[in-house]
């Protein structure tokens, strides 16, 4: 067999790795939970107007992220189509992302509630619009970084170490910060703990987003004529690989509950946030060398096959976690860090396979429309892949939000000025469902997209060849002093 090319070195890939982790440790303290907490407990915003907000701008994203791509895709300069951005967004990024987070000090004196109302959906609008112009450009890299599937693999298999490595370190510190303001340790308030690893965030975080524009290259070759955006959107509703993978995705927002759910779970049921952090801890190590482990798993199976085990597995191990927790959940820890803990370890491989393989589907379909039409269209493929991980962000955490009233969850002040959780008889029951049960039962339904999905196989070895002629006859022709292909 011919040895695969490899384009990409060490440097570059371990400097796309860095700035994914940057990018990725101001992400964790907006997705999930975290953010419907800050909201809700620290800022003191009614969980009907965030969950609100969250859906508004989720919905926003349908129309603003493909925009967004489809202006990247028309991009031309001396640096490439995708660096322009990537050197620009991280200092306006960093600002927003403090600014974000800045609300319940700036308006710490105010006494109207739709004051902090425009203040979070202005704050909340500008960040996405910043991260949006930074995202999608982002990833686009990842497919047009090299030809080479294998250099793919380990670009964003590196970055998604990288990022569970150094960009989980602002939840981690978070959770422990909030348990020392909780118990009276430290005077740092809540509204501090939030701010301050913010301002980390913007600095450290986007110092080495940076890197991305620094010190990348791109090396799929673009065509010379520039699209519009309207063949930028036509060929997204040809892309049928893309569009099943759109769908999975957005029937995949149902299952995201259980990452809001987890954050409730363990401020107000185990009073306890810092758990997180050994109960993650084995799963997490696990998941570290999975990653070694990914090229092999990728010689057995496809990564459509991939996906759907995932998914039925998630399933399987989430059913039996409800039932075998139902007697202690919320009364003894020892025993469900225990159980959380191997649950965690045993779906540590699968979590690990998922962060790179969606993101190289993606690169597929790229490579798909290019053998179908000629033309690639990075920034709207991938606009999608940020389009539909916030969205599916937006649905889950507006959803999980709108329900914490329903399930008995609400928020009030006690005599000392603190935020303190009213529930309900069977509140932390349904906590309890929501976090381990619930989500990932409704998760299955993305199975089906997945059965129609059929960019895989034999079928995929065959486009990657025939580009891979007709690349090396384009560049054939330019070097004898052809016109370049359009």
């Amino acid at each position: 067999m011919e040895k695969e090319a490899r384009y990409v070195g060490v440097k570059e890939t371990l400097a796309y790795g860095l700035a994914n982790a940057g990018q990725v440790f101001g992400y964790n303290l907006i997705a999930g939970g975290y953010l419907s907490l800050f909201f809700t407990k620290v800022f003191e915003v009614p969980p009907a107007a965030v969950s609100t907000m969250i859906l508004f701008l989720g919905i926003w994203d349908a129309v603003n992220d493909p925009l967004m791509g489809g202006l990247i895709d028309k991009t031309r300069t001396r640096y490439g189509k995708l660096r322009p951005y990537l050197l620009f967004v991280p200092l306006p990024l960093a600002i927003t992302t403090i600014l974000l987070f800045a609300g319940p000090e700036i308006l710490a004196d105010a006494k109207s509630t739709t004051i902090k109302i425009i203040y979070m959906y202005v704050s909340y609008f500008i960040w996405e619009l910043f991260y949006t112009l930074g995202d999608v450009p982002f990833w686009s890299m990842s497919a047009a970084i090299s030809p080479s599937p294998s250099d793919r693999t380990r670009v964003i298999s590196t970055a998604r170490f990288l990022s569970s490595l150094i960009g989980g370190l602002s939840t981690t510190i978070l959770v422990v910060m909030m348990d020392l303001s909780n118990k009276g340790v430290w005077k740092i308030t809540l509204a501090q703990d939030f701010l301050i690893l913010a301002c980390i965030a913007g600095v450290f975080g986007m110092g080495l987003f940076s890197l991305a524009g620094l010190k990348t290259r791109e090396r799929v070759s673009q065509t010379v004529k520039e699209p519009s955006l309207l063949d930028n959107f036509k060929v997204l509703v040809k892309n049928k690989p893309l569009l099943l993978i759109i769908i999975a995705n957005v029937l995949g927002s149902l299952g995201g509950i259980s990452n809001v759910f987890q954050t409730y779970y363990y401020s107000e049921v185990l009073d306890l946030n810092s758990a997180v952090l050994w109960i993650t801890l084995p799963g997490t190590l696990l998941g570290f060398i999975s990653y070694l482990l990914i090229p092999k798993l990728k010689e057995k199976l496809d990564n459509k096959h991939i996906v759907m085990m995932n998914i039925i597995f998630n399933a399987v191990l989430g059913t039996a976690v409800f039932f075998c927790g139902l007697g202690f959940y919320k009364t003894n820890v020892v025993a469900i860090s225990i159980l959380l803990m191997l649950q965690n370890f045993l779906y540590a491989f699968f979590q690990t396979v998922n962060n790179v393989i969606p993101t190289e589907m993606i690169g597929d379909t790229v490579d798909y429309m290019e053998w179908k039409t000629g033309k690639r269209n990075e920034g709207i493929s991938f606009s999608v892949l940020t389009f539909v991980g916030k969205l599916t962000g937006s649905l889950s955490t507006s959803i999980g939000t709108a329900l914490l009233p329903l399930i008995g969850l609400t928020f009030t002040k006690n005599s000392a000025g603190e935020s303190v959780a009213m529930k309900g008889e069977h509140t932390d029951l349904w906590i309890w469902a929501l976090f381990v049960l619930i989500p990932k039962l409704l998760g299955l339904v993305t199975l089906i997209p997945y059965i129609f999905y059929d960019l895989n196989g034999e079928k995929l070895k065959q486009i990657r060849r025939e580009l891979k002629e007709k690349r090396e006859k384009n560049d054939a022709l330019k070097v004898d002093g052809g016109v370049e292909n359009e």
